[in-house]
């Protein structure tokens, strides 16, 4: 993967030939899979190879000055994402206010016209320039190479959107946030030291430092895959403030791991939301809480079960048809 980053003071250009989509791809979720799928086929088309453009920061940071802008997923998940779909190539706009206040012409000349680009991809409702003046149509009457516009990706409820999946994300309905991004609703971060207050319960659970930037979902407990390096886990899940023994102020993401035995300090986890069991609940004393702990690992074997089955069973019918 070459990571190319360019600035709106800087004259860093691109040589390689790109096939390339444009846009900020929170979540990445299936509308934004369409345009990296039609990215993949006209690099081949053109014998040249694939990129992604996005933006970093959010353009919001710049254009509302906002500094405290909620993600479904962050930067480092967005890159990963792209490069598992096949994009070879990641091109990174640092975007400031400045390049926030080119001109539609300037950001094409300026910004695009730095890129070797055959052909370019973004949704149909895609905007550029200066209070988002230039769209789809004017940029493929403006530049000398292909534009394809992607129409709205659709479900049963309308158009799949990083703004549907994040509200429902935050009222705890991660698979239907699964659904439409795809694959399973995720959070990635880094095993850092707790108080061992789960270990003493024999519920040992890794304390996970967590990017400001995620947008969280419900409190609660939640049946997860944990994936550590290579390996998947079957995992219990709490979002909340451990309001019985370990209350915490700031919400905090644990996760025990069931079968896992060993050292998880400093491991980076990405863990992966299958369904919402319960909310956080405070209890009366320490053996109350070790029997909901019990109740829920059964709870989350038996759901993991069923999820496997089901998955099981629609690759079966797929692999028929």
């Amino acid at each position: 993967m070459r990571v190319i980053t360019i600035e709106t003071d800087s004259a860093r250009t691109c040589s390689v030939p790109i096939c390339a989509c444009i846009g900020y791809f929170d979540g990445m979720h299936l509308g934004h899979q369409v345009l990296i799928t039609k990215t993949n086929e006209l690099a081949e088309k053109y014998g040249c190879e694939s990129a992604l453009i996005t933006f970093d920061p959010d353009p919001w940071t710049a254009i509302r000055g906002c500094t405290d802008v909620k993600h479904i997923s962050t930067f480092r998940q967005r890159i990963n994402k792209a490069v598992e779909f096949g994009i070879q190539n990641i091109v990174i706009l640092k975007f400031t206010k400045k390049m926030s206040e080119l001109s539609p012409e300037s950001f094409i000349s300026g910004i695009l016209g730095r890129l070797n680009l055959k052909a370019l991809v973004c949704g149909f409702d895609f905007h550029y320039g200066y209070r988002g003046e230039g769209n789809a149509e004017s940029l493929r009457q403006t530049v000398p190479y292909e534009v394809s516009v992607i129409d709205a990706v659709n479900d049963s409820c309308g158009k799949i959107s990083s703004t549907r999946i994040s509200e429902a994300v935050v009222k705890g309905s991660v698979e239907e946030a699964s659904a439409m991004l795809g694959y399973l609703y995720e959070m990635e971060g880094l095993v850092i030291h707790g108080r061992r207050k789960g270990t003493g319960m024999g519920f040992p659970t890794a304390n996970i430092r967590y990017a400001d930037e995620y947008l969280l979902p419900k409190i609660g407990v939640y049946a997860c895959y944990a994936c550590i390096g290579r390996n998947t886990y079957r995992a219990m899940v709490n979002i909340g403030h451990n309001p019985t023994l370990n209350y915490s102020e700031k919400l905090s993401l644990e996760a025990h791991i069931i079968g896992w035995s060993g050292d998880l300090y400093g491991k980076n986890i990405v863990l992966k939301f299958i369904t919402y069991v319960r909310g956080e609940k405070q209890f009366k004393n320490r053996d109350n809480l070790i029997m909901q702990l019990e109740q829920d690992l059964r709870d989350i074997n038996r759901i993991i079960d069923d999820y496997e089955k089901r998955i099981s069973d629609n690759d079966a019918g797929s692999a028929e048809r």
